[in-house]
């Protein structure tokens, strides 16, 4: 495994180009983690066992997934059926 001074040995020898870029890439890795804690700081702990648990079938491979269109076809059915 890899400390901090092996990657930053390594970092500093890549080109300037290549070091932008990687730290572009980190920048952008640190704003959506950012986003995240903003967008969940807020919810109330069932919320956040709701998350935890769909993010536990997704990792599982036990979530199923809709398409848009069948997404749209069972809200129209929903709609149906309540009218």
């Amino acid at each position: 495994m890899s400390t901090y001074a092996d990657v930053l040995r390594v970092v500093l020898s890549l080109s300037p180009e290549q070091r932008r870029e990687l730290a572009s890439a980190i920048d952008a890795s640190l704003e959506a983690v950012d986003a995240t804690a903003e967008g969940t700081a807020n919810l109330s702990p069932a919320w956040r066992a709701e998350i935890a648990r769909r993010s536990a079938e997704i990792e599982a491979g036990t979530a199923k997934f809709f398409t848009w269109e069948e997404t749209q076809q069972r809200a129209r059915e929903r709609a149906a059926r309540d009218e």
